[in-house]
């Protein structure tokens, strides 16, 4: 987990020292579960897993657990399920979008084909499930099962929907929550039944946050630069993928009213795009409606111990800061 989303330090200041060996187990399990089915197809589930990323759905099954975190072996179960979850997504992802990067390093897809990059897809699913199986947790098995089932039709919708330009903002934050909110939901499902906690109310603040994530994530295609996000500006629109700031901007700007995203022609011309979006005011819209996710998520958490209320809000908070 990286400190770009949330402070490492102040996490752990205000939930204890408890959650980096934690965080540090899961890591451990991920690359011995990535080890196990034969040198080539854990060589690729070992480099999706190891190029990181920001941890963030593990560390909310933690928190969601209590504070401070009392490790247990169907906690470890629950993170690592998460985390191989989206790290299965990503290259499902990048199978589809023929991605050439991911998180600056090259995709599975392109260093080893699309054969072996689906397979490892299907590989660290499988084992996402079988870590929750393999404790007996019906409910928890239910819940990632949900979590999956979502993330799988908010991908069948983005394919419909591409190159369309008549995409409503309904449909676009509908698009957004199954396709990336319902994770972080089932990251804090998973941590309250580890817990003891209420599940739907720590699931709608992680549902909450999670939509957030994904609008500030898509004002970052438009803005870049590629060095920090790892793939050029505008690869969105390169994918035909219509997000916020394009559907805010064409209400504003006629030249963007008439654009089809099937004429860009690379990059730079993806890059042209993302400048003309800039002076609309479309990202300014798209930022405010993700703050505005995230104070109401705040607003309604349930009712928690101060610690671990405080913890949360600092998860939430660190979504906010690494747009601002």
């Amino acid at each position: 987990m990286t400190s770009s989303v949330v402070s490492v330090e102040a996490v752990t200041a205000a939930g204890g020292a408890g959650i980096s060996d934690v965080m540090d187990r899961v890591e451990e399990r991920m690359a011995t579960l990535a080890g196990d089915y034969g040198p080539l197809l854990a060589h690729h589930a070992r480099a999706t897993i190891s190029a990181g990323g920001k941890r963030l759905r593990p560390l909310l099954v933690c928190l969601a657990s209590g504070v401070p975190v009392i490790e247990s072996d169907a906690l470890i179960r629950a993170a690592v399920a998460v985390e191989l979850v989206h790290a299965a997504t990503l290259v499902h992802d990048d199978v589809l979008d023929g991605a050439s990067l991911r998180r600056g390093r090259p995709t599975v897809v392109v260093s080893g084909g699309r054969l072996l990059a689906t397979a490892t897809g299907d590989l660290l699913f499988s084992r996402a499930f079988a870590e929750l199986a393999g404790g007996g947790e019906v409910e928890a098995v239910r819940a990632l099962s949900r979590a999956a089932s979502g993330l799988a039709a908010g991908e069948l919708m983005q394919r419909e929907d591409a190159w369309r330009m008549d995409v409503s903002v309904e449909r676009y934050l509908e698009r957004c929550r199954l396709k990336t909110a319902v994770l972080f939901r089932g990251a804090c499902e998973l941590g309250a039944m580890c817990g003891g906690g209420g599940v739907s109310g720590l699931g709608h603040f992680g549902e909450s946050i999670g939509l957030a994530f994904q609008l500030l994530d898509d004002i970052l295609d438009v803005t870049g630069p590629p060095e920090r996000t790892g793939k050029p500006r505008g690869a969105d629109l390169l994918d035909g993928t219509v997000t916020l700031p394009l559907i805010v901007a064409r209400e504003r700007d006629p030249v963007l009213a008439r654009l089809d995203l099937r004429t860009l022609r690379g990059p730079d011309e993806a890059a042209e795009v993302c400048d003309r979006i800039l002076p609309t005011g479309a990202l300014d819209v798209a930022r405010e409606r993700a703050f505005g996710m995230v104070a109401e998520a705040k607003a309604q958490l349930p009712l928690l111990p101060d610690r671990q209320r405080t913890a949360l809000m600092l998860v939430a908070d660190g979504v906010v800061e690494r747009y601002s």
